[in-house]
């Protein structure tokens, strides 16, 4: 189980170098401006990462809304609608940078936090509320004269762009030091209170903050990549429900929106009852 696991860290890996893979970016200090920013990765990745070649999503759609002319409206929601109904929340478990980087911390040896039922079941729910007021509704309603809102979520919340932009670019510029105020202060906290809680909790913020992963969750029940659990060799023994990290009832949903597809629990399983991959029919 540990080599498939691994598999799937290297995988991250090298989805995380080639959606950041603009170098040069990160020793000029300078945002990637390429025919290529015009284009969506399907992960939550920051526009302003100094090696990003691509824009987030996310970020795209915030400015869309915010801009009123939703001149590109229809075609970030339907990129994002092709990747969640061809994989659903197989990004979140393979090719997501922050994810990946959510997995790496989870590693650090500590004492971990099992997050009670009662609790982590609404705050599942979080995410859609993040998704459906700080990305769509603020955008569209608070707006300034000029009738351009702000991307709240980028604003305020994502803590992928303080760690993959802001950071970087203030440790590379010294002019932008100068700007640091109380905002940069309130997301460096939210960055650092969720690495805290990835350390001792799997993937809080994909389980209770991610709007993109909130999208991709919509599409799991019916997206061309489909897990399964075969009844006739499966034992009932929820070896694979003990050892899932995202908290999924396997036995009775196994394409649950919570589930990011790691496939652990396919690994795990000792009578090979789980299977996964693509299906057309």
């Amino acid at each position: 189980m540990k080599n498939k696991t691994n598999k799937r860290h290297i995988i991250q890996l090298i989805a995380a170098i080639a959606i950041n893979g603009y170098a040069a970016g990160f020793t000029k200090g300078k945002i990637f401006t390429g025919k290529t920013k015009l284009i969506c990765v399907p992960v939550l990745n920051c526009y302003s990462c100094p090696g990003a070649l691509g824009s987030c999503p996310i970020g795209a759609l915030q400015a869309v809304l915010g801009d009123r002319s939703f001149k590109f409206s229809f075609y970030i929601l339907g990129f994002i609608m092709l990747f969640g109904i061809l994989c659903g929340r197989l990004i979140c478990g393979f090719l997501c940078p922050f994810g990946f980087i959510q997995d790496l911390l989870y590693k650090i040896r500590t004492p971990k936090l099992t997050v009670p039922k009662s609790i982590d079941k609404p705050l599942r729910y979080l995410k859609y509320i993040v998704l459906v007021v700080f990305v769509i509704a603020l955008p569209l309603v608070i707006t300034n004269k000029y009738g351009m809102g702000n991307p709240y979520f980028c604003k305020l919340i994502c803590p992928a762009g303080t760690l993959e932009g802001g950071i970087p670019l203030l440790a590379m510029n010294e002019e932008l030091k100068n700007t640091i105020g109380a905002l940069f202060f309130w997301k460096l906290g939210v960055l650092l209170v969720i690495i805290i809680f990835s350390i001792i909790t799997y993937r809080p913020f994909c389980k209770y903050l991610c709007p993109l992963g909130a999208l991709y969750a919509l599409f799991n029940k019916f997206s061309f990549y489909q897990m399964d659990v075969d009844e006739t060799k499966c034992t009932g023994c929820k070896i694979c429900e003990k050892n899932c990290k995202m908290n999924v009832e396997i036995t009775k949903n196994i394409n649950s929106t919570e589930c990011i597809r790691c496939n652990e629990c396919k690994n795990i399983c000792p009578h090979n009852a789980i299977s996964s991959g693509f299906k057309i029919t």
